[in-house]
């Protein structure tokens, strides 16, 4: 993580926190998407973006050269992510597995979906 001259371990912790709590207060896939693209720079939201397509195939026990073929995430990348998977924050398996239960529970609420429609901007200021 970027070390900030002028914040404190403790600032910087308490930083991280209101960003997961904001993360966590979005109700939709597609809020979420929008405070992304808002936050993110394309290249931080496409190196996010592959490193979350890898875990499925990781946990199928796929070997990391078919994962690379598959998706074009490379090998170093690949590894990474299954280093944490194996011996991370558990937030990787926590997702997946809420994954997999929305998928098997058709009753479940579509969090893809607004509630309320997202303004319209034109394609080109949109990263991705």
């Amino acid at each position: 993580m970027k070390a900030h001259r002028n914040l404190s371990p403790r600032q910087e912790a308490l930083a991280e926190r209101n960003l997961c709590v904001a993360v966590a207060a979005l109700k939709t896939a597609d809020e979420v998407r929008a405070f992304f693209r808002d936050l993110c720079t394309p290249a931080e939201l496409q190196a996010m973006a592959d490193r979350w397509a890898v875990v499925d195939h990781l946990k199928r026990g796929m070997p990391y050269r078919e994962i690379h073929r598959l998706t074009g995430v490379s090998v170093t990348t690949i590894g990474r992510v299954a280093r944490f998977l194996g011996n991370g924050n558990g937030g990787y398996e926590v997702a997946a597995q809420r994954l997999e239960e929305a998928r098997r529970d058709p009753a479940s609420p579509k969090r893809s979906e607004t509630k309320h429609s997202e303004p319209k901007r034109a394609e080109a200021t949109r990263h991705g």
